[in-house]
């Protein structure tokens, strides 16, 4: 809406010069907030009138507006906050949050229905339809490559660096010692106290190794409980960078040319089935260690020590690379996960197997709560307590809201010293002078 703001005007008639009328506006601009942003609006009538006696009057009328924009003013990439709160603990007798609201859910179940019962076919896009997206092959080639380098660049540091594992519970601490915080949920925690029972660490406690089946058809047959063992478990990464069009001669996949038909939920054409070839286990799996995370450790040797940095700069960089990777591939290709557990399949539908043992799995006969995954549930980030002094002394129960918290992989490479992106430092709680036992009850 338009107003007339406040002016002031003065006129000037010259009979000299025909009968033209002047007129000067002044406007006095409004008082504004100096923290929003405004976008000026402007209206400009013009009127002509002519008169019997040949005089011209002619009129300007200019009405202006401030309004609030709706546009902020700063670029795209905002400055990362000074502190961010650690990342928050699940509870175990609840399911997971949907990653997509429930609403939109429902909304797109009624669309695909009412389209279901007239008839219609649902219209499909690669690769929903079983077909590759072309763009998005090279990228689950760097994924691939990534995930071969991290792999082997954690197993070099975790001969150099010390790193703990809880036996109870999956703690996982990266310091010359296991800290002191009284948080273990494992079982008999109540003799300890709540105290960890630390070892030795692995890969395994640094890259979680979640693992999905490999499908030869995605879209083909699904996976019973009496089946499940006809089908190869792999790393769930590998698999969805086998499905978004890397070829992998022991871990084949089946390339469509023509797309599948759907009408609802039901597959009205899916090129027919095919049979699938045989286990990669005839063939030589020697191609496939470098996969694995299992018995990394055994397969490189110690690095020489002027080579610890640039191996966990390698490292760092290939974790970033197969983070954003897979982030990129997950938004196109379907990955499904558990709502109880961590199971996760990669696929546009999850398997039968009842193999869940979590939270009420007795209604649901053990079979898994299939919903939408997230990143972190194919990436696990595995946060670990971030130690600024390696070689002091052990983190403390009573100093706890005082430290903070980073992924495994960058606490590992930042020990050995790496360069770590920014994005991960405010949860790090750099800026935060930790206290004496003694000054603790003093900090507000």
């Amino acid at each position: 809406m338009f107003q007339k703001p406040p002016a002031v005007s003065s006129a000037l008639w010259d009979s000299s010069q025909n009968g033209i009328f002047l007129s000067i506006i002044e406007f006095k601009r409004p008082q504004l907030s100096a923290l929003r942003s405004y976008a000026l609006g402007l209206k400009i009538e013009h009127r002509q009138q002519l008169h019997k006696c040949g005089t011209a009057i002619l009129g300007t009328k200019i009405c202006a507006s401030y309004k609030p924009s709706s546009k902020p003013t700063f670029g795209k990439h905002e400055p990362f906050p000074q502190n961010i709160d650690l990342p928050p603990i699940l509870p175990k007798k609840k399911k997971k949050p949907y990653p997509i609201p429930l609403k939109k859910m429902q909304q797109a179940g009624r669309k695909d229905k009412k389209l279901a019962e007239m008839g219609v076919e649902k219209h499909l896009y690669p690769p929903k339809n079983g077909l590759l997206v072309p763009e998005l092959i090279p990228i689950a080639h760097r994924v691939l490559y990534a995930w071969k380098i991290l792999i082997k660049g954690v197993a070099q540091l975790l001969h150099t660096m010390p790193v703990y594992a809880c036996s109870e519970c999956s703690e996982v601490h990266v310091a010359q010692t296991g800290h002191r915080i009284q948080n273990c949920l494992g079982q008999s925690n109540a003799k300890r106290r709540s105290f960890h029972a630390w070892t030795k660490g692995s890969i395994n406690d640094i890259l979680f190794p979640i693992e999905s089946y490999h499908l030869y058809d995605p879209f083909g047959r699904r996976i019973t409980h009496e089946t499940r063992f006809q089908y190869d478990r792999i790393p769930a990464i590998v698999e969805l960078c086998i499905q978004a069009g890397v070829d992998i001669p022991e871990y084949s996949s089946r390339r469509r040319t023509k797309p599948i038909r759907m009408i609802g939920k039901k597959v009205i054409d899916r090129g027919g089935f095919i049979e699938e070839p045989k286990p990669w286990r005839s063939a030589n799996p020697s191609s496939l260690v470098d996969l694995d995370t299992d018995g990394a450790s055994m397969r490189f040797p110690p690095p020489p020590s002027s080579d610890v940095p640039r191996i966990a700069q390698e490292t760092m960089d290939a974790y970033e690379v197969v983070r954003l990777g897979v982030t990129r591939l997950m938004k196109k290709y379907s990955v499904k996960g558990c709502g109880y557990c961590s199971e996760v399949h990669v696929g546009p539908w999850g398997h039968n197997a009842k193999l869940c043992g979590e939270f009420k799995h007795q209604w649901r006969d053990g079979k898994h709560g299939w919903q939408d995954a997230t990143v972190d549930e194919v990436f696990p980030p595995n946060y670990v307590w971030h130690v600024r002094d390696p070689k002091g002394p052990p983190l403390k129960s009573s100093l706890k809201r005082f430290y903070g918290k980073a992924p495994a992989v960058v606490e590992l490479c930042l020990q050995a010293g790496a360069n770590i992106p920014e994005k991960y430092k405010p949860m790090m709680r750099l800026d935060i002078v930790v206290p004496d036992n003694e000054e603790a009850d003093l900090v507000a």
